[in-house]
């Protein structure tokens, strides 16, 4: 399997589990809310669930965001450099983002390991899975920077 077909899979992979994800946690929340004001009982866990997956969503989405270059940047002073001194700011910044999900994934594995034993208490899941979340999408969102570190590289050489 090469390289693109890898990046194509956990490109499909991100969209189908973040959609079914979101899917999942409409329907639970309209689940709860229905439950709640029409036969005014309540389920103990679909608020801790609709949490839990928006915890996923929002780390598995900043991977996308990166893969579409749609995270909220400031580049009101890059935009007046040259051509090659911006490649040079982007390439930086990409940097900056790698070890900053690098630091953030190391700390994400402690607490994954760390709080194993310790469940949510209304979906009897290990609190792990939760913390599993920030692992994941921290290190997709690296792979994501090295990517873009590889085509700024690329265009920048084309270029010249």
């Amino acid at each position: 399997m090469g390289k693109n077909k890898i990046i194509s899979f956990i490109d499909k992979l991100e969209e189908i589990l973040l959609v079914s994800m979101f899917a999942l946690m409409v329907l639970i929340i309209f689940i709860q809310v229905i439950m709640r004001y029409v036969f005014n009982n309540s389920l103990s866990w679909s608020e801790e669930l609709g949490k839990f997956l928006f915890v996923w969503l929002s780390w598995i989405g900043i991977s996308i965001g990166e893969r579409r270059n749609e995270h909220i940047k400031i580049t009101m002073l890059v935009d007046k450099l040259p051509p090659f001194a911006k490649k040079i700011c982007d390439i930086l910044a990409e940097l900056i983002v790698i070890v900053i999900c690098a630091v953030t994934t190391y700390y994400g594995i402690t607490l994954v390991i760390s709080q194993a034993a310790v469940h949510y208490a209304g979906i009897k899941i290990s609190m792990a899975w939760g913390y599993l979340a920030v692992v994941i999408g921290c290190s997709l969102m690296i792979l994501r920077s090295i990517i873009s570190i590889i085509n700024i590289a690329t265009l920048a050489a084309r270029k010249e």
